[in-house]
């Protein structure tokens, strides 16, 4: 496989963010949400008035190409407490998945927030996603279960997981 090449996502980029979105999330999520849910979700948090904004709030975002095409994407954003950052999205292809391509955009995360005096890495996985094996071999641990009402009837049934990363 040819080098990920990892840089960071600007306004511009919001079109492809969505698509990489629109093609993950089905196969991410179909046995975990609605397909109601799942639509509900996706114009909540990938709408391009969304995206903009989450930009614009010191949402980082990251595009990872191989062989010049946008294959997945992460966003980390600092958090109230100090030292800590926050993982909101990592996704990739599903026909490039295990490829080591999400593990390169988490270590373009980590890598950020160390710059920016992150000292622990937090991130929310639906309790029932494979992505949740993933992160337990890169170090995250289960912190607590939460669910999380998101609005039209709909909750989050997540594991909030966390790493140290100084």
């Amino acid at each position: 496989m040819s080098e990920v090449f990892i840089r960071t996502a600007s306004k511009t980029d919001i079109p492809i963010i969505q698509e990489i979105a629109y093609a993950t999330w089905p196969s991410t999520y179909e046995h975990i949400l609605s397909k109601e849910q799942l639509e509900y979700m996706l114009d909540m948090m990938y709408s391009t008035s969304s995206l903009e904004n989450q930009m614009t709030q010191n949402i980082s975002f990251f595009l990872a190409e191989l062989n010049g095409k946008a294959v997945g994407f992460a966003s980390t954003g600092r958090e109230p407490m100090e030292g800590m950052f926050k993982l909101h999205k990592l996704y990739v292809l599903p026909d490039i998945q295990t490829k080591g391509i999400g593990s390169a955009l988490l270590e373009q995360v980590v890598h950020f927030a160390k710059k920016n005096s992150g000292e622990q890495l937090v991130l929310q996985v639906n309790r029932t996603n494979n992505a949740v094996d993933f992160y337990k071999k890169k170090d995250f641990v289960v912190l607590y279960e939460a669910d999380f009402d998101i609005g039209n009837g709909y909750q989050m049934n997540d594991y909030v997981m966390g790493k140290i990363i100084y």
